[in-house]
């Protein structure tokens, strides 16, 4: 996912493959249902190809195909895509250089990458490149303000801690957790960030939804169009 930094160092997720695909099917297996489902309830059934953009594993693609959807995975980690290719086609791509022609693609599904990919402005500059007119662009994430390295989260309560408006790649924080985030690093953006990254590209936003169980929602649901 993202763009290969000046260097040829491999991506961030390649180390970690492996451990990742267990804990997306174990430990983290509620969020990973539950990304699932908002991003297919997000992008809603379908007949054409579905570009999954940073697919990493291809653990959302069954509950896309079953949608109807033509679903094509395109990440930069080749260890990721040795898990991914028995879910869905798959290819090693540049999110932010897509091997892709213009207007060609039905609908782009996406999640939690802008905070692994270094210019999300980019990435989706080229979503809405790819997507023909009309085509939809599903994105959920988990949400900037209440699941940052700046929130701590204990039990119903949440407390921030100073830093939300500082964008940047870090690896450690009060709200950074146990799982993924210190092995790969998390980028940090705020809300507008993110939703002018969309806005910006000429894609109109259809809606937005913050979901959680808790008092604090947890992700946030993007649905625009080219």
């Amino acid at each position: 996912m993202g763009r290969l930094d000046q260097g040829a160092q491999p991506p961030r997720y390649d180390a970690h493959a492996d451990w990742y695909e267990r804990y997306q099917q174990g430990a983290a297996s509620g969020h990973t249902k539950r990304t699932a489902e908002a991003l297919s309830a997000a992008l809603g059934p379908g007949a054409g190809i579905c570009l999954d953009v940073g697919c990493g594993t291809g653990v959302h693609a069954p509950r896309l195909r079953s949608l109807g959807w033509q679903v094509v995975g395109v990440d930069l980690s080749h260890a990721q895509l040795r898990h991914a290719v028995g879910r869905l086609p798959v290819a090693v791509a540049d999110a932010a250089a897509l091997p892709v022609r213009t207007a060609s693609v039905d609908a782009i599904s996406a999640s939690l990458i802008h905070t692994d990919v270094d210019d999300w402005a980019a990435v989706v500059q080229e979503a809405a490149r790819v997507l023909h007119p009309g085509g939809s662009f599903a994105y959920v994430v988990v949400h900037p303000c209440f699941v940052s390295p700046f929130a701590e989260r204990m039990d119903e309560k949440l407390l921030l801690h100073p830093g939300y408006a500082e964008s940047g790649l870090r690896f450690a924080g009060p709200g950074i957790g146990s799982g993924i985030r210190p092995k790969v690093g998390v980028w940090h953006r705020p809300l507008a960030s993110v939703l002018n990254g969309v806005t910006a590209t000429g894609l109109r936003i259809v809606s937005v939804q913050e979901l959680g169980a808790s008092a604090h929602p947890d992700l946030l649901v993007i649905h625009a169009r080219r």
